[in-house]
């Protein structure tokens, strides 16, 4: 019997046609499958094309839509694909991670850096690869590319032409494709602890700053005055930033004690944050205010502390929420 698949398109380079501006996405989910027809003869496939966006426009907004959608849809399918850009595709599959808690089908994010029309295209290979991982019965939220799956959670955008685009940060693939066919690693694979839930509520009013030598702390202290809810800090190494003549330490304390969360990862991509090495990580450790996200993607770090917001009634709540590993975002000899 054939698997059946839910296939939810919502635009990016995969769907896109040229235009005078441009690539424009513009294909529907039928024009897709027809693109692949070994798809639509192996799988039984249902499609629903929730909307046509460059990934740069996909925002909460459109999260909410698909976790709904998702949400609304999973109980009558064996496996869900979502086709969407690449460029924020690691964004919507950190969210979807804490946003689909329990999710006992298999949601698999893809796209392509070539439009599904050109002769060159990467498209085809992603969705063979995205809808063989759909099948699988494998639970949780994926992203599938360059015959790699990825944890939703852990995948970060790279590379911006390459087919090699994403890679798992801190956590290897899920799932490969070789000569073997699609090969998946259980001991990464994430059982559900519960029944399934939406929990779609967020809170975006939050803002990403990367640290550079000299940056002033008047900027930071600015954000006092507006509707900030939270501030991710990417930070040097594994956590540091300057106190000496430009006291970004006390401003970053200030700012928490007026209610602002503060989240601090490190801008580099491998390996984890880490307040008790240095002096300056030490003279954050202590504040309750200020979290560290250990060896989250910056893509993680963002959305969920954006859904912890939307979940939590106090501060201690969101710390708790925060630091507890919902989706594999975080290393179990990283958790606190």
């Amino acid at each position: 019997m054939k698997k059946k698949i839910l296939l939810i398109t919502t635009g990016g380079t995969i769907a896109s046609e040229t235009s005078e501006e441009g690539l424009v996405p513009g294909l529907s989910s039928s024009e897709l499958l027809t693109s692949v027809n070994s798809i639509a003869e192996r799988y039984d496939v249902t499609t629903k094309d929730l909307f046509q966006l460059d990934s740069s426009n996909i925002q909460p907004e459109e999260w909410q839509m698909i976790a709904g959608c998702i949400a609304d849809s999973y109980a009558g399918f064996d496996g869900i694909v979502v086709t969407h850009g690449t460029d924020t595709m690691a964004y919507t599959s950190s969210i979807l991670s804490f946003m689909l808690r329990n999710i006992p089908v298999p949601v698999v994010l893809t796209g392509s850096q070539l439009p599904i029309s050109h002769p060159l295209t990467d498209a085809k290979d992603n969705l063979f690869c995205a809808f063989a991982m759909a099948a699988s019965g494998t639970p949780g939220v994926f992203l599938a590319f360059n015959r790699k799956v990825l944890r939703g959670c852990r995948a970060v955008k790279v590379r911006t032409k390459s087919f090699d685009a994403f890679e798992s940060i801190n956590c290897p693939p899920v799932a490969k494709v070789d000569v073997g066919g699609l090969i998946i690693n259980n001991d990464l694979v994430m059982t559900p602890s519960g029944v399934f839930e939406l929990k779609s509520a967020l809170n975006s009013d939050i803002i990403l700053i990367k640290v550079i030598p000299g940056l002033n702390p008047g900027m930071l202290e600015m954000l006092r005055n507006t509707d900030c809810r939270g501030i991710v800090i990417e930070a040097f190494g594994a956590g540091g930033m300057h106190f000496m003549r430009r006291d970004l330490i006390s401003a970053l304390q200030a700012l928490a004690d007026s209610g602002i969360i503060i989240v601090v990862c490190s801008q580099c991509l491998y390996e984890s944050c880490d307040f008790t090495i240095y002096q300056t990580g030490m003279r954050l450790v202590e504040h309750k205010g200020i979290i560290q996200a250990r060896d989250m993607t910056t893509e993680a770090a963002v959305t969920k502390l954006m859904w912890c917001l939307g979940q939590a009634d106090s501060a201690d709540r969101l710390r708790s929420l925060f630091e507890s590993d919902l989706a594999g975002e975080i290393s179990c000899g990283q958790m606190a």
